[in-house]
């Protein structure tokens, strides 16, 4: 019974974690990264100080953070609980199999148990992680997010960021934004310091733009700035 509730609790955390990671995903936050996130938040290991400015400097994120952190202890809980358990000579004997008891001695069903717990594993990993079902299985989770409209998808990807809550971020103009339909010298995002680093239209990117490029609805900027400052005056239902 231990033994299987800890490889049910096993897979409950890989889905949780894709979980995060597509809900990370939404706000902005490219795939990779955010699969890295929802896994140091789940884990409570490896959220660096850089990185999680990512995280901390957004609403959304840091909600979806707490609820990762929540779970992540709850579940490290019970599958240290029950991974104990499952090596118990004593628990191992309560629950007789009887084919199992005529080939394995009592006394190796623990390590019997071991491997299983490595095997069962393995295979979860391979299952919900590399695999078509953990494709269709985040697209229909990713599908069910954005209906329910649990997490608000944004057009804005951050890149790379610095210290300071500073980086390199890329961003769709939205209807909304206060500078569609001006130049870049009409828009003067100098004085929010926000660098525009190149522009992005119909698949075509102009790098370092002239003062004189008008922004039309469907642009991408790739800025450089404090991620917030970019939001907010870019693309205000980005944030």
């Amino acid at each position: 019974m231990n033994l299987l509730l800890f490889l049910i609790v096993i897979g409950v955390s890989f889905i949780t974690v894709r979980i995060g990671a597509i809900a990370f995903q939404l706000t902005g936050l490219p795939w990779p990264l955010a699969t890295f996130q929802a896994l140091s938040c789940f884990t409570g290991t490896g959220f660096t100080t850089r990185e999680s400015e990512l995280v901390t400097s957004n609403p959304q994120r840091r909600k979806i953070a707490s609820i990762l952190i929540i779970l992540g202890h709850a579940g490290f809980v019970t599958l240290i609980a029950t991974f104990a358990n499952s090596l118990r000579t004593d628990f191992v004997n309560i629950y007789r199999i009887p084919f199992i008891n005529s080939i394995v001695p009592s006394y190796l069903l623990p390590w019997a148990n071991l491997v299983i717990i490595i095997l069962g594993i393995y295979v979860i990993y391979r299952v919900l992680v590399n695999s078509k079902f953990a494709v269709k299985l985040t697209d229909l989770i990713r599908a069910h997010i954005i209906k329910n409209e649990i997490i608000k998808s944004v057009s804005f990807e951050e890149l790379v960021v610095a210290t300071g809550g500073y980086g390199v971020s890329r961003i769709e103009v939205c209807k909304e934004s206060p500078i569609l339909n001006k130049s870049l010298r009409e828009a003067d995002l100098s004085r929010f310091n926000i660098l525009v680093l190149a522009v992005e239209r119909g698949g075509a990117i102009t790098p370092n733009p002239s003062l004189e490029t008008k922004i039309i609805s469907g642009d991408s900027l790739v800025c450089f700035g404090k991620l917030g400052d970019i939001r907010k005056n870019v693309c205000p239902e980005g944030e």
